[in-house]
Parts: structure tokens; C-alpha cells; sequence
């Protein structure tokens, strides 16, 4: 008598067990999650901690798990990390499967774990991988969009795929067809500007700043809109004012856009405190910022940054900049000293690194040259203009000078609105410069190109763009041959 009472109980409790299962962004979530969005990672596994003890079948708390690896993982960059926490990717898959199906974050969840580890691979070079989680996530989504549609953080990361797989390289784009993977960079954006406007008046108005953040970062990276300046300011400024992501961003777009004064008060007054995860790369773009307005502060920042950094990116890079510190405040023996970690400290897997090595194995840099460069690179172009005036190609002994010097004529004009003389420069760059394995030749080419693409001269914009393509073994040839490529996209080259 006793076990038949015994076996229904069982039954019972299990039965409670499993239909305790569910999704439930309560309060307890939403606040672990706007910590997370701050860079407060201490904080929002508090928040989850009191979640799990009221509620530890939520399925909420696998994917805002997720979110702490994907978000910490990305400010460290560090390669131990993601090797030590790769493998909460299938854990936490396995887990959200068996959850609350019938619920909207069911497949939404899901496909954000594939979608963050998604991003993650590809920044640690596993591409093959990386593009097999992003097709998951996708067609995660569009069967939620089904089931569900118009659901709002569903639309979120759809808008996002978007703008993905419409930005790929041209050089990958061959892999992504073969995969199915295509997408609409405007469109994305687009989409991505309705939802931030709706989020206020809707019950998922915490979603803002992951929403900001895309639109921010789709904005610079994707669409190259370097005149967006006072709009993505104006998203900022909707961001909790003491997040951490908030001041990274500002300073994000504010380098992008040539704002350096801005890129310095933002990162400045960035929040320090050890409530907040660390973000290297906040050193290493006040560094850059400071080298810019060469106002003769100390590089801490940059000595900051390759001592705390423990990812692999822009270390050339720093001590490349260390040294032409020195070397503009005319320390010899320090600007030697740098130029030499530069040649063995770090790697040179980015662009940026690989040109640093190859600065630090050159001739040394001409003063004025250089000056002109940092003060172009703040957004100072008056100074910049100043520092090259009185000067033509005979004031430099060296051709990669006199290239140098035509080249960056033409990017102080055509960031000033002098289009015509802009393109007479860059010509000249071209002409001294197109059989050299320096990047001003190709990419003063496919600066003109632009020129002409903005104004609607079609034809004469996609020849510039196939000379810059027809430049080979040069500098930083991927970027602007898939720069080129895409230009010619859209001109119909």
C-alpha cells in the first residue's frame, strides 16, 4: 500500500520539477542583464545567484550566463579565457533544449548562445566554426520569427544577422553562398533604427543599450558612416550614464569620427572603480587619442595597455606608438628602444600589427610626416595643413616620403570638402606610388573612387576602385581590396 502512494508522489514531484521549467525575464534578470549591458559582471551574477535560489529552472539565467562569457571574453580578448570557456556553449545549448519549449524564448535563446559564440570564434580565428554557429543561429530565428512573429528580441538579433552576413568581405563571399548565408546591410540598420525607436513604449525597454550598441557598431564598422557622429551621440546618450560599455562606445565613435578631443574627455572620465570588468582596449584608444593631439602628455595609457592586455591584437601597434613618442620628443635611445619591441614582442596576425613591423624594419619616419599623420588621424586638420605647408615632393629625399606627402594632401583636402584638389593628390600618390608595396597608391585609389561614387559618377568610381584592386602586394592589400570590391558592388562594377 505504501509503494503504490509512493510511486504517484514520485510522479508528482518529478511532474513539478519539469513544469517549473520555463523563461521568465522578471526583475531579478532584467537587473543582472542591465549590469551585464554596464560591464558590472560581479553585480549581474549576484542578481543571478538570487534568481537561482528563487527560481533555478529559469532559463533566463543559461542565457544571461552566456551573455557574461560572450561580453567578458570580448573586452579581455584573451585566448585562455575563451579556451577555458568555449566548452559552456554546448552546456548551456543542452540545457536551454530542455526548457520551456512553447515559450518565445524557447529558439530565441538558443540561437543567441550560437550567435554570441559565433563572434567569439571568429575573433579567435576558428572561422570554418564560426560560420556554422551563425547559420544555426539564424535558422533559430526565422523559425522562431514563425512561431512567433514580431517578437521583439527575436527581430533584435534578426536585424543583426542582417547586417552580418551582408558585410562579410568579398573575399568570403563565395563560402557564405555555398552556406546559404546572405543578408542586407542597410536593411539591418534600418530595421535596427525601428526597434530602438520602439523599445521605450514596450515591455522590452532593457533591451536599449544592446540595441545601441549594435547601431553604433553596424554604423562604423559595416556601413563606414564616419559622418554619424552627433546621431550615434545622441543614442549614447540614452545609455545608463554610469555603464562602462557606454564610455568604451563613446570613445569608439568619437576615434572613428576624428572627434579626438571627445575621444579623450569620454575615456577620461570613463567609470575605474573594480565594480567593472577590465577593457584594455579603453588604454589603448586614449593612448592613441593623446599621441594624436600631441600636446606632450605622458603615453600611460599605452603602457597601461600592454601591460594589462591579454589578448594578442595592437601590441606591435603600442610599441610602435611608444616609439614615435620618443621620437617626436627627440629621444633617440627610447625611440630605438621601442622600435625594437616592435620587432619582438606580440604578433602579427592584424593588419595593423603586420604595417607596424614592417614601419619598425623601414626607414625612420619624417618628422613633419609624422606629425601630419597624427594631427590628420585626431580630426586636426588645420594643423595637419600647417605641418606640410611650404613643402613639396623635392623636401623629401625618400620615395616612400614624397608618397606619403602627396597622400596625405589629398586625405586633408577630401576630409575638408576640397574634392578637386583632393583627387589631384591622390593622383599624384598613384603615380609614385603604384608599383611600391606601400597602401597609399591602392588606397588613395580607392579614396577617389569614393569621390566619384558620391557624386554619382558610376563609371569613373568603378575604374578607381578596379586600379586599387589591380595594385597588388602591398600593404593592408585585404582591406582595401575587399573595400574596392565592395565599392564596386555597389556601383555595379
Amino acid at each position: 500500500m505504501a509503494r503504490k502512494f509512493l510511486l504517484p508522489c514520485l510522479f508528482f514531484l518529478c511532474w513539478q520539477l519539469t513544469a517549473k521549467a520555463d523563461f521568465n525575464y522578471d526583475g531579478n534578470c532584467v537587473n543582472a542583464y542591465k549590469a551585464i549591458l554596464a560591464l558590472r559582471m560581479n553585480e549581474a551574477r549576484a542578481f543571478l545567484q538570487k534568481e537561482k535560489q528563487q527560481d533555478s529552472q529559469n532559463g533566463i539565467i543559461t542565457l544571461l550566463e552566456n551573455y557574461i562569457d560572450y561580453f567578458s571574453i570580448m573586452a579581455s580578448e584573451s585566448k585562455s579565457d575563451y579556451e577555458r570557456l568555449k566548452d559552456n556553449r554546448s552546456a548551456r545549448i543542452s540545457l536551454l533544449e530542455d526548457n520551456d519549449s512553447k515559450s518565445p524564448f524557447y529558439l530565441y535563446s538558443q540561437a543567441q548562445v550560437y550567435l554570441q559564440w559565433s563572434f567569439l570564434k571568429a575573433k579567435f580565428g576558428d572561422f570554418v566554426s564560426s560560420a556554422f554557429d551563425a547559420k544555426k543561429a539564424k535558422g533559430l530565428l526565422s523559425d522562431n520569427e514563425e512561431k512567433y512573429p514580431g517578437f521583439t528580441p527575436d527581430q533584435i538579433s534578426l536585424a543583426l544577422v542582417n547586417v552580418i552576413f551582408g558585410s562579410i568581405p568579398a573575399s568570403f563571399q563565395g563560402i557564405t553562398r555555398f552556406m546559404g548565408m546572405s543578408g542586407n546591410v542597410q536593411a539591418g540598420v534600418k530595421k535596427l533604427e525601428e526597434l530602438q525607436n520602439e523599445l521605450t513604449k514596450s515591455k522590452f525597454s532593457f533591451y536599449n543599450s544592446e540595441v545601441i550598441f549594435f547601431l553604433c557598431t553596424s554604423d562604423i564598422n559595416a556601413l563606414h558612416n564616419l559622418n554619424d557622429y552627433q546621431r550615434l551621440t545622441t543614442y549614447l546618450s540614452e545609455m545608463d550614464s554610469t555603464s562602462l560599455l557606454r564610455a568604451y562606445l563613446q570613445g569608439y565613435v568619437a576615434a572613428k569620427t576624428a572627434h579626438n578631443d571627445d575621444v579623450i574627455a569620454f575615456l577620461e572620465a570613463a567609470p575605474k572603480s573594480a565594480d567593472y570588468i577590465k577593457v584594455p582596449s579603453v588604454d589603448y584608444m586614449l593612448g592613441c587619442a593623446r599621441l594624436n593631439r600631441q600636446d606632450n602628455t605622458p603615453p600611460t595609457p599605452l603602457f597601461d595597455y600592454v601591460k594589462e592586455f591579454k589578448g594578442i591584437n595592437y601590441i606591435k601597434d603600442t610599441y610602435l606608438k611608444l616609439a614615435y613618442y620618443y621620437l617626436l620628443q627627440n629621444d633617440e635611445g627610447k625611440y630605438n628602444y621601442y622600435v625594437n619591441l616592435v620587432k619582438t614582442r606580440g604578433n602579427s596576425t592584424d593588419e595593423k600589427d603586420q604595417q607596424a613591423l614592417w614601419e619598425a624594419n623601414d626607414a625612420k619616419p619624417d618628422l613633419d610626416l609624422l606629425r601630419a599623420r597624427f594631427y590628420f588621424d585626431g580630426g586636426y586638420y588645420s594643423k595637419a595643413l600647417a605641418q606640410l605647408a611650404g613643402k613639396d615632393e623635392n623636401s623629401f629625399k625618400l620615395l616612400r616620403d614624397k608618397i606619403q606627402y602627396y597622400y596625405y594632401l589629398g586625405r586633408i583636402c577630401d576630409k575638408t570638402g576640397k574634392t578637386t584638389d583632393a583627387v589631384l593628390n591622390y593622383q599624384r600618390a598613384m603615380n609614385f606610388g603604384k608599383s611600391t608595396k606601400y597602401y597609399f597608391a591602392a588606397n588613395a585609389s580607392f579614396l577617389i573612387g569614393r569621390i566619384y561614387e558620391d557624386k554619382k559618377d558610376f563609371k569613373r568610381a568603378g575604374d578607381y576602385y578596379n586600379q586599387a584592386i589591380d595594385m597588388k602586394d602591398h600593404q593592408y592589400q585585404t582591406d582595401i581590396d575587399n573595400d574596392a570590391k565592395a565599392g564596386l558592388k555597389r556601383v555595379g562594377g
